[in-house]
């Protein structure tokens, strides 16, 4: 369930179309209800023209929907294709998740379908019998209202998004909910459990993608059901070829390769809910992005690794035990590989310190964000750091528990 939710999050229609629903079945009960209650007194509020003036009216609220409707389209594929090439084609599902975004454009198809409904609904002219929904034409001019308030908040929105520190922030607030995710506080450290040494029966995947999530419930129900011991042998976020060996059975009773696929669900492209690398790529593509030569932007490579800056702490902090899980006899049932805190550490440093060589702000922001990230690393993290900050000075001889340095002002300079 999680993993559907999460696929249909990621549609850009999903909101619109509920609101699109919910607002045919509106215009469907209050039109029933205007036809069972006499509205024909002139109440406080509520419409009071005729047929002709409802008609006008909702006819209006049609077509002004429609413009709105193709303005708020317009934006959004113009502010995708601006950050797509200013920043990263990685980022565009952080805009496509976007409950503002979808929010507007769902309330003005609301309106618009909701205005066609009333106005199927307005019978006869001002010389025969008439019917004018007045609680609906009401609530009608309502969501004009709402929609000219969402217009002026989206319009808002959409210029704050396209911030560099706006995307910056927002990857790195997604990152930190992954890792709390899938390494939580309070995880306490277990002990590695060795793999089987023997070659066991290996399980091809039927198609090509990116490994997106696993199922462990899954696979340790069918681990405990045939007493085997199942490896996947592609870690979350890797790309495996159609065809090439997915997980690894060690034991008798193979169970059905189906079944072993189903509990690994393979993508077009990563996603960030279990994979915090992910994170760090995207916000690693920004920094080298800004740092070309045709960008030469090293503020926003600098805002980038403060964001770096504390993911990296985060997950200094905290061990990183092995995806594992044990039978209840004890042995090991499920194996997931995972990056390590040091393939977290080269990820957001190799690549920046390589093409911002050059920025001695760059430099001295990535060394003062690996001194202080080792003070606070457990003592298994601190030589991982330890050998990243040999990479970016060779000639240094920092220890793991290298002092830390004084403040800096990288940002006013």
């Amino acid at each position: 369930m999680r993993r559907f939710w999460t696929r249909l999050r990621d549609k850009f229609w999903a909101l619109p179309l509920v609101f699109a629903l919910a607002a045919v079945f509106l215009g469907l009960g209050l039109t029933a209800l205007d036809d069972w209650l006499d509205t024909s007194l002139e109440l406080p509020l509520l419409f009071a023209g005729g047929p002709e003036g409802a008609r006008s009216l909702l006819s209006a609220i049609i077509t002004s929907m429609i413009s709105f409707t193709g303005l708020v389209f317009s934006i959004t594929i113009v502010v995708l294709q601006l950050t797509s090439s200013q920043f990263s084609p990685r980022v565009l599902r952080t805009f496509l998740r976007d409950w503002v975004n979808q929010v507007a454009l769902g309330v003005f198809v609301a309106t618009f379908l909701y205005s066609l409904v009333v106005l199927r609904a307005v019978r006869g002219t001002a010389e025969t019998d008439t019917f004018v929904p007045q609680i609906s034409v009401t609530v009608a001019f309502g969501f004009v209202l709402a929609s000219v308030a969402v217009f002026l908040l989206y319009i808002d929105h959409i210029a704050q998004s396209i911030r560099a520190a706006t995307i910056v922030t927002q990857i790195g607030e997604d990152t930190r909910v992954a890792i709390e995710r899938t390494h939580p506080s309070d995880a306490e450290p277990r002990t590695r459990v060795p793999p089987p040494a023997t070659a066991g029966r290996r399980v091809a995947a039927d198609a090509s993608g990116v490994v997106q999530q696993v199922d462990d419930r899954a696979l340790l129900e069918l681990a405990e059901r045939h007493g085997v011991t199942i490896m996947v042998l592609r870690a979350v976020g890797e790309f495996v070829p159609g065809g090439a060996a997915l997980l690894e059975v060690h034991g008798a009773d193979l169970p059905d390769e189906a079944s072993l696929r189903a509990a690994v669900h393979l993508g077009k492209e990563r996603v960030l809910d279990d994979d915090p690398g992910f994170g760090l790529r995207q916000l690693v593509d920004i920094a080298e992005r800004a740092l070309s030569p045709g960008i030469n932007d090293p503020t926003t490579a600098v805002q980038v690794i403060d964001q770096l800056h504390d993911l990296l702490r985060l997950l200094a902090a905290r061990p990183l035990p092995e995806r594992q899980t044990l039978g209840e006899d004890g042995r090991l049932a499920v194996h997931v590989p995972q990056a390590t805190f040091e393939d977290h550490v080269r990820l957001a440093v190799d690549e920046i310190a390589h093409w911002g060589a050059d920025s001695a702000r760059v430099q001295r922001r990535l060394r003062a964000m690996l001194v202080d990230v080792q003070e606070a690393a457990l003592p298994e993290n601190r030589d991982a750091v330890a050998r990243a900050l040999q990479s970016l000075d060779p000639s240094s001889h920092l220890t793991a528990r290298a002092p830390a340095p004084q403040p800096t002002d990288d940002h006013l300079r």
